[in-house]
């Protein structure tokens, strides 16, 4: 499925909790790499940055590529894995997205931080900017809880797929399989059932009570009825997890920390299809708040996506 994947280092080492997942895909998919770097001499809102002359942009460049090739290095050494290194200048958002599309990058694995540090952010500004308009599948690895794995010691023990009883949903289901099995990890396969809500204003009546139940219970059956109908079309056994909640998002992050989850599989978009937003809302929540890897799987190409008011007025304004 994967079959070119990029990983965009920094420099630093926190950008660097993202190689121990990229050597468990390559042997997963057998893809290739490319380590880029991207250096921007451009200073961003609010800073001052003292102009870089030709000779020492020329230094700089060649540390970068000193650097990516140290890296493809060790990877090579250490777990068999090759990588391209490639140096780029420019904004650092622009340029990754710009190569994903010119190269046919169909993976991108990034560190939720970089160079900048950790934050209170739960993923700094560049990688907001790359994941939601690059519009390709993403891996986010959490900088904060990446641990303490070599190149070659990294193994999933369970995944997580969220439902929500769309196709859409099971973009992920081939993806989940293949890793599961190289790495002989549980597979947990979830659905949310969401509470039917009624104006606030007044209590609940008896009936109204009722009415929710009877609407939970036979949402219960059919799940179950989907559930049973997914274990004959699925290559790998899979645990059901059926929650009934009034919050989908939490009771699905809730989950992972309850169950133990070290990798999230979503789709892009789920059963609404929304084409005016690059995620789902159960995704942007997993993007923003979760705490785990996240692997999603985009199931809409870039110009099936539809355009921002900004992203339309930039290009009105250059002339495309």
């Amino acid at each position: 499925m994967f079959k070119h994947l990029l990983v965009p280092l920094d420099g630093s080492a926190i950008a660097e909790c993202t190689l121990p997942h990229l050597v468990a895909l390559v042997r997963a998919y057998q893809a290739r790499v490319s380590l880029v770097r991207v250096l921007d001499c451009l200073p961003e809102a609010g800073q001052e940055k003292k102009p870089t002359g030709p000779l020492e942009w020329t230094l700089t460049k060649a540390e970068a590529k000193a650097y990516l090739e140290e890296v493809a290095q060790r990877l090579r050494h250490e777990a068999g894995v090759k990588a391209e290194p490639v140096v780029l200048e420019g904004q650092p958002a622009q340029r990754i997205c710009e190569f994903t599309h010119s190269n046919d990058v169909d993976l991108i694995l990034i560190s939720s931080h970089g160079q900048s540090g950790l934050s209170r952010w739960n993923v700094s500004s560049v990688v907001r900017k790359i994941v939601q308009r690059v519009h390709r599948s993403v891996m986010i690895v959490r900088a904060y809880k990446a641990g303490e794995y070599s190149l070659d010691d990294l193994r999933y023990e369970r995944l997580l797929i969220p439902l929500d009883g769309s196709q859409r949903a099971e973009c992920v289901f081939a993806t989940a399989v293949t890793l599961a099995r190289l790495h002989e990890a549980q597979l947990l396969l979830s659905h949310v059932i969401l509470k039917p809500q009624l104006p606030r204003q007044i209590p609940l009546t008896d009936n109204d009570e009722k009415l929710i139940k009877y609407l939970v219970t036979r949402s219960q059956k059919i799940l179950a009825q989907y559930m049973k109908q997914l274990r004959h079309r699925l290559s790998y056994p899979f645990e059901p997890r059926l929650l009934t909640d009034d919050d989908v998002a939490l009771a699905l992050h809730n989950l992972v920390d309850e169950a133990g989850v070290d990798l999230v599989l979503l789709s892009a978009h789920g059963y609404s299809g929304a084409r005016r937003w690059p995620y789902g809302s159960i995704t942007t929540s997993f993007i923003e708040y979760g705490s785990t890897p996240l692997l999603i799987v985009q199931d809409l190409e870039p110009e099936e996506v539809e355009q921002t008011e900004a992203e339309r007025a930039v290009a009105e304004k250059q002339g495309h």
